[in-house]
């Protein structure tokens, strides 16, 4: 409808008959309403791409002159040729997207190349970076772009292979936190929720093909505004799946809104996939660990309708105790119905005590009363205080599910008291997670904001998660899968791929994190850097995006345990596992940016460099990256191998029998026929794949998804 909107007020300017027309016609069609979610699904999107090279055939737009806050002009430009002019490349350009183009020349330098996610990607990796103290772990992976750029390429790379998604996408609080075409979406945009549930519905297309459909699970993280739309659009998304949402208190002092309720919490949804389902811990989330609680006895005596005597009759019986000190004796027959309790003949020196209410009815025992002596031997039954005046001692007992859990070895047993009931200890049965969560480990203030200015000080990010909070919401998932693959394509400052080194250390996992998040400078530091004269693409601006001043330092320092200025980071972990913050982990990370490539330059080998990185991470990201063939025309590395020299086939095939290791060879042809006569050659556990065709195919059928 804001394409609309914009064409309309052209048309006025024309014709002002003739756009209110067309004005009345489609309020008649936006009345009408079908079943679900309506929104504009088809808004344009395009993302800025600074510092990428300008070539003829891009669609580009003009930035403003150094030193100007004013927005860039929003027109598209198509760059028709490049000449070079007094050491300067010159564009020339073609306005793009209209019957009566204008034409402009510009300083490529002055240009900035916008991408419409409605065109052919073929994207590309360099490396920025890495740290390794991890051994022959698999990498966590950083990468810089545009997070629906980066999951088309993760489409090549983890095509239904990734266990977990956990995303914080923006919340569209009005207050600039997103932008929308390059602009930010203000709170007064009558559009603003179109344009998010278009923006998140592109992502969330591309993240379904991702996850393993057999056993996987997407969870997202969102507040009041708009957690209803996400509801909706999640069931139209994942229409197989089953769908649950949870609260979760973040900050339990509350966030004061004028003349509104203080929020205390948001909102977590899930969406499991497949056989999915949660791995039961011993913290139900809303009372605590289970472990520090007592295990109840519970009184004998049954109450309500079902616990009467008449509903029962079998399990309404005397047990008899010793009058002078109370002791236990023994158990008598059940009564029958017709028989008053007040004529039972006790054992000499005893007296009885049945199951009565406080209002004096008649009510049954919880167990009949063959096993009574049983429970009395096995010590799940225990007495109260004997009350001499009133003959009368309380029965306590464990039920049944208790005992199960006894004799299963999930409760401690300590010994059995003097009167032969059992002394109990820890609760060690796994429990299911309440929809209400209320932690203190998940204060985003105390273990997000604070947590996050040890680790990076004088560096500023809005409103990052508790990492314990992610920690044990990915917990219930991954706990039993120690090589799991972890996904956060709105990875903000790191806490994802924090929590999945946290999770590995717990258990030795070996779980892997891929971080997607973009270079972004926020609205405030903006206004500033445009007024000392500096864009996106120059080196100032850059140092000062997400990725590069909060990601990657987050992941190193959580790595090495130093902050980026080389000093032991203060502090200790808590909770699940604590240990001094210093300490770091036993982890790897690598850090890349994603490229946009020409499918002649790839189909030519002339981007094997950048290719080179998605092919590692395909096989695994183990090892290193092979991105040099040699003159031997071929190369084997951990995990993978690559040929591009068929000449050299017999000295290569020689080579990789001797690496069990190495799961995945790239064959470099675009001979079906020499690439079957490679694949009966090779050893039968390898994973063949053809280069380039597979990659340009890729890239070729995504361009069939909706935009």
């Amino acid at each position: 409808m804001s394409r609309l909107t914009d064409l309309l007020r052209q048309v006025r300017q024309a014709d002002t008959q003739l756009a209110k027309d067309l004005e009345a016609e489609i309020n008649q069609l936006t009345n009408r309403r079908t079943f679900g979610l309506v929104f504009e699904p088809h808004q344009p999107e395009a993302v800025e791409l600074p510092g990428r090279s300008i070539r003829r055939g891009d669609k580009v737009r003009l930035l403003p002159p150094r030193g100007e806050t004013k927005s860039a002009d929003s027109r598209l430009w198509r760059v028709q040729t490049i000449e070079s002019s007094n050491g300067q490349r010159i564009a020339h350009l073609l306005e793009a997207n209209t019957d009566q183009p204008d034409s402009c020349s510009a300083p490529t330098e002055d240009l900035v190349v916008i991408a419409e996610f409605s065109d052919r990607i073929y994207p590309g990796l360099v490396e920025t970076g890495r740290v390794e103290r991890g051994g022959d772990k698999p990498f966590h992976t950083v990468i810089n772009a545009e997070n629906y750029h980066a999951l088309q390429l993760l489409t090549y790379t983890h095509r239904q292979t990734i266990d977990a998604i956990y995303i914080d996408p923006p919340y569209n609080s009005g207050a600039k936190d997103w932008k929308y075409n390059n602009n930010y979406v203000e709170g007064d945009d009558d559009y603003r929720h179109s344009k998010w549930l278009a923006f998140m519905e592109r992502r969330l297309k591309i993240a379904r093909d991702l996850l393993n459909p057999d056993d996987s699970v997407l969870i997202v993280t969102i507040d009041e505004k708009e957690v209803h739309r996400l509801g909706l659009l999640l069931e139209q998304t994942f229409p197989e799946a089953d769908i649950q949402m949870i609260t979760s208190v973040i900050n339990p002092s509350g966030s004061s809104r004028l003349g509104s309720f203080s929020r205390s919490d948001e909102y977590i949804l899930f969406v499991f996939v497949g056989a999915a389902q949660i791995v039961p811990g011993r913290d139900d989330m809303l009372r605590g660990n289970l472990k520090e609680r007592p295990v109840r006895w519970d009184g004998l005596a049954r109450r309500g309708a079902t616990g009467r005597r008449t509903a029962r009759p079998n399990l309404f019986y005397p047990v008899f105790f010793h009058k002078h000190n109370g002791r236990y004796h023994s158990v008598g027959e059940p009564l029958d119905i017709s028989e008053s309790r007040h004529e039972v003949d006790s054992p000499a020196g005893t007296f009885p005590v049945f199951p009565i209410s406080q209002d004096g009815s008649e009510a049954t025992w919880g167990i009949s009363h063959i096993k009574f002596d049983s429970h009395i031997r096995n010590g799940y039954l225990k007495f109260g205080p004997y009350d001499k005046k009133r003959r009368w001692r309380a029965i306590y007992h464990v039920q049944s599910g208790t005992i199960k859990a006894i004799e299963a070895g999930e409760i401690e047993v300590h010994g059995k008291n003097e009167d032969g009931t059992l002394l109990l200890g820890a609760l060690n049965k796994p429990v299911r997670p309440m929809t209400t969560w209320n932690k203190q480990s998940h204060s985003a203030g105390d273990y997000g904001s604070s947590l996050l200015r040890r680790i990076l000080p004088n560096r500023k990010f809005p409103f990052p998660k508790s990492l314990y909070a992610v920690e044990d919401t990915l917990r219930f998932f991954v706990k039993d899968k120690p090589e799991a693959k972890v996904l956060d394509f709105f990875a903000g400052s790191g806490t994802t791929a924090h929590a999945v080194m946290r999770l590995n250390k717990q258990d030795g996992g070996r779980r892997q994190s891929i971080s997607v998040t973009n270079n972004e400078v926020s609205a405030e530091e903006q206004r500033t850097l445009r007024k000392a004269g500096l864009r996106p693409g120059d080196p100032d601006w850059e140092a000062l995006g997400i990725c590069d001043y909060v990601t990657k330092p987050r992941i190193t320092a959580a790595i090495t345990g130093q902050t980026p200025e080389g000093q032991p980071i203060k502090g200790d972990y808590r909770f699940n596992d604590e240990f001094p913050m210093a300490d770091g982990f036993n982890e790897n990370a690598a850090y890349f940016t994603l490229t946009y490539e020409t499918p002649l330059a790839v189909r030519h080998h002339r981007a094997f460099k950048r290719i080179a990185p998605m092919l590692w991470l395909r096989a695994g990201a183990h090892g290193r990256i092979i991105t040099d063939l040699g003159d031997q025309g071929w190369d084997i590395a951990q995990a993978y191998a690559v040929l591009a020299n068929f000449d050299q086939t017999d000295e290569f095939l020689t080579a990789i029998r001797e690496h069990p290791g190495c799961l995945t060879v790239y064959l470099i042809t675009d001979d079906d026929t020499a690439f079957q006569m490679i694949c009966r050659e090779l050893p039968e556990h390898l994973r063949p794949v053809q280069l380039y065709e597979s990659y340009l195919h890729n890239f070729t059928i995504n361009q069939g998804q909706p935009h």
